[in-house]
């Protein structure tokens, strides 16, 4: 247990890192990299033409000015990587440092993933949650957490497929956890 989140026994590994190239579903060229602030206008140009209706418990954050300013927390602290069609950005995950769940020695960190909606379905969100934790294990993040509206069956099972375990749940959203070291 670390703070008041319970994690897994076991660590999961394995995971890939970035940079990293596949084809997805529908056979389109999709290139996962780590980025920082160098690519924030390109994620904030996909955030915001991210559709309203999937939005999941505020975020991403609806207007330009306010997708600035939540980027920028994002970006000063966290672990992020894109997928890229070309040079537009298909989707974007990221890893937030969450020094409340956090004990000495370890590192406690929440995740976030996007897909823009006309690149879902495809495979990406798979390929970019799997290459985020491969990112945050090599750059020694030791526990990571999610929150996830319970309706979104998709996200849960994909969740669970990666490794994760419940470790909590209110009335609409589950709490998930994974340990990447042991």
């Amino acid at each position: 247990m670390t703070g008041n989140r319970a994690y897994p026994d076991d660590a999961t590994s394995g995971f890939p890192t970035p940079p990293r190239s596949f084809a997805d579903r529908e056979d389109r060229e999709i290139r996962i990299d780590a980025i920082d602030d160098a690519q924030m206008d390109a994620v904030a140009e996909m955030y915001v033409a991210f559709d309203p209706a999937d939005r999941a418990q505020g975020i991403p954050p609806a207007g330009e000015d306010r997708v600035y300013d939540w980027l920028d927390a994002i970006f000063d602290e966290g672990l992020n990587v894109a997928a890229f069609h070309g040079d537009d950005v298909a989707g974007h995950a990221t890893l937030v440092p969450d020094a409340a769940h956090g004990e000495p020695g370890e590192h406690a960190y929440e995740l976030a993933i996007f897909v823009l909606q006309k690149y879902q379905r495809a495979g990406i969100g798979r390929e970019l949650l799997e290459t985020l934790l491969g990112h945050g294990a090599s750059e020694g993040v030791d526990r990571v957490w999610l929150t996830v509206e319970r309706w979104n069956s998709a996200a849960v099972a994909l969740y669970r497929d990666v490794g994760f375990e419940t470790c909590g749940s209110e009335s609409f959203e589950l709490e998930m956890s994974l340990r990447l070291t042991d």
